[in-house]
């Protein structure tokens, strides 16, 4: 059954939320990164100088996810604007609500996202 126009709704004020905290999230990261690039070259202790670099990865690696979520919510915005929210990108099949209130920028079944994950598409 189609999702109703009050349930659209909620789910695109949700992604709306969603995408300015992960756009804060990242602009920080992105300057944390940044500021400790700046700092390069000054840690006393090679050991200190691995950590720094250990923990740069690590934003990097999370802002990497964090980009890949972004780019999900943006696109579940776009299915909102051409009343295509809900149905799955790869089947055509509807996405059970209970998937799009627990991952609301879900653009797949789970089964069509299995195959995916497992190269079957």
């Amino acid at each position: 059954m189609p999702l109703k126009t009050n349930e659209v709704a909620k789910f695109k004020k949700r992604l709306e939320e969603l995408r300015a905290q992960l756009t804060r999230l990242l602009k920080g990261s992105t300057a944390e990164v940044k500021s400790s690039d700046d700092s390069g070259g000054y840690s006393q202790h090679q050991a200190d100088q691995g950590t720094d670099d250990f923990d740069r990865t690590i934003i990097l690696e999370v802002s990497s996810r964090e980009y890949e979520i972004l780019r999900q919510i943006n696109r579940a915005l776009e299915k909102i604007e051409e009343e295509t929210y809900g149905i799955c990108d790869v089947s055509g099949e509807e996405i059970p609500l209970a998937r799009l209130e627990a991952v609301p920028y879900a653009n797949m079944t789970v089964k069509a996202q299995e195959k995916i994950e497992k190269g079957l598409i």
